[in-house]
């Protein structure tokens, strides 16, 4: 004799727990109780709880309410939910704060450039503004000091299409680099800087968890009094990697600094 199980309740009636289902646009779900089957056209807030209007393959629509276990999905019982608003996006931005342009490629470097002290200098200038300068095509080159500034310059030769920019450690009048930069009157070019002893001091304090930068008696080295201070191993190299790391965006970088390199994409850019 054929034994027949007892349980005769559809599957959509059973107690066992469904799944929770957004009612996105063009969701095909079937209705449990009449059959209906049809795409998402859209939800709605009623008086008496939220509904879910179907569009079936031959353009009919029907409304129906969003109960539990109110619908099967590829034959699987389901809740439908009304979906959840999506957040508006942002839109992406580089290190330096401006709209990244996804998949723009490099422009064919300019003839004007932008010159800085050191390799320190360029590598904080390419980690934060390296984005913008390959799109505006600006090639971003160090000296190794600018005591022979007025000479580089010179022989750049800086003109309407080739413009230079020049960035300066410790452009503070009375400074040996005031004087220097005051030697140079292109009307092409045009030097810039920030008041910190060494790039280093452009780097917010706090982005690198100390409480300040600490002072150097005259006559140090700066770099290797600044890790003594501060206890690190006195290998400037890697004071300046951990420093290197530590900043992520322009958020990281002193005003004084931003504004300046700003100032001279701007100038090395103008048409």
């Amino acid at each position: 004799m054929r034994s027949y199980n007892p349980d005769l309740t559809p599957p959509w009636k059973k107690s066992a727990p469904v799944p929770e289902v957004p009612a996105e646009a063009d969701l095909v779900v079937e209705e449990v109780g009449t059959g209906f089957c049809g795409a998402v056209v859209r939800c709605e807030k009623t008086a008496e709880g939220p509904t879910v209007t179907l569009e079936d393959r031959f353009g009919k629509h029907r409304v129906f309410p969003m109960v539990p276990r109110g619908f099967l999905l590829e034959g699987r019982v389901v809740t439908l939910v009304r979906p959840t608003a999506a957040a508006p996006r942002r839109p992406a931005r580089t290190a330096s704060g401006s709209i990244a342009v996804p998949g723009a490629r490099a422009r064919v470097a300019r003839a004007g450039r932008i010159y800085v002290e050191g390799r320190h200098d360029a590598e904080l200038v390419e980690k934060v503004w390296g984005d913008d300068l390959r799109i505006e095509g600006v090639v971003v080159e160090y000296l190794e000091g600018v005591d022979d500034l007025p000479a580089i310059v010179a022989e750049f030769s800086p003109g309407p299409d080739a413009r230079l920019g020049v960035l300066v450690d410790h452009l503070v009048p009375g400074s040996k680099e005031f004087r220097i930069a005051a030697e140079v009157s292109s009307p092409h070019a045009l030097v810039v800087g920030h008041p910190y002893i060494d790039i280093w001091e452009a780097v917010k304090p706090s982005s690198l968890g100390i409480a300040s930068w600490p002072r150097v008696p005259r006559g140090q080295d700066w770099k290797t009094g600044v890790c003594r201070a501060l206890g690190w191993p006195e290998n400037t190299g890697a004071a300046w990697q951990h420093i290197l790391g530590s900043v992520r965006s322009y958020k990281d970088l002193e005003p004084a600094l931003l504004g300046r390199v700003e100032e001279l994409i701007d100038f090395v850019t103008a048409p």
